[in-house]
């Protein structure tokens, strides 16, 4: 029988051992009336559980640097911080998120370096500081899936050893899993998270060939 955990108040939830707030919590509806994400940067979305699960089961080294594009409120680079002792660095076009990372970062004692800056202006210089880069819902639009591909380019030139997106399935998720095909390893598998609930979709890891 696992154990239960009895949260600390109402609106908080858990998944995966990281502690999260629903858009109910006083500290939410606070910081919302401040900050105005206007990328869908105002929640955690269901696949940042798929992605916990994912490296639960297919986990980096402990310690590892790590960062986590189109972050949001970043849960899996703080599911990373906190359960793989990552370094992490959260990546966002909006810096309205980066208030509801820190409340989420101080809620679970880990601290997340933070960047505002669009996938283009990730250079290789930058990406060779990382061993993994992650992301989840981050291919919703067309115009994402050149921009996206080319930052893996550059990833997997910089030295980066694990690319590791996850997504509900959208077309252009699996057209961006096309490109990478053509160049880089790609293993893409359907995967379920069971925490917070149960949700599905599909990760894609790419690496060098």
């Amino acid at each position: 029988m696992p154990k239960l955990e009895r949260l600390p108040e109402p609106y908080i939830q858990q998944a995966y051992g990281v502690y999260l707030l629903q858009s109910q919590h006083r500290l939410v509806r606070s910081l919302k009336k401040i900050y105005e994400p206007s990328v869908h940067g105002h929640k955690a979305w269901l696949s940042s559980f798929i992605l916990m699960d994912y490296l639960l089961h297919k986990p980096f080294r402990r310690g590892a640097r790590v960062m986590e594009i189109g972050c949001g409120w970043a849960p899996a680079g703080i599911f990373c911080a906190k359960k793989l002792n990552a370094r992490v660095t959260g990546v966002d076009i909006d810096k309205d998120v980066f208030p509801f990372l820190e409340v989420l970062a101080e809620l679970n004692e880990v601290k997340l370096q933070t960047l505002v800056s669009k996938f283009e202006d990730l250079t290789v210089k930058r990406l060779s500081e990382e061993r993994v880069v992650i992301g989840s819902d981050i291919c919703f639009w067309d115009e994402m899936v050149k921009p996206l591909f080319h930052l893996v380019q550059r990833a997997i030139k910089a030295g980066v050893e694990r690319v590791i997106i996850a997504d509900p399935g959208r077309p252009t998720f699996y057209e961006l899993g096309e490109l990478c095909r053509e160049k880089f390893a790609v293993d893409l598998q359907e995967w379920y998270a069971v925490e917070p609930n149960y949700t599905s979709g599909e990760v894609m890891e790419i690496r060098a060939k």
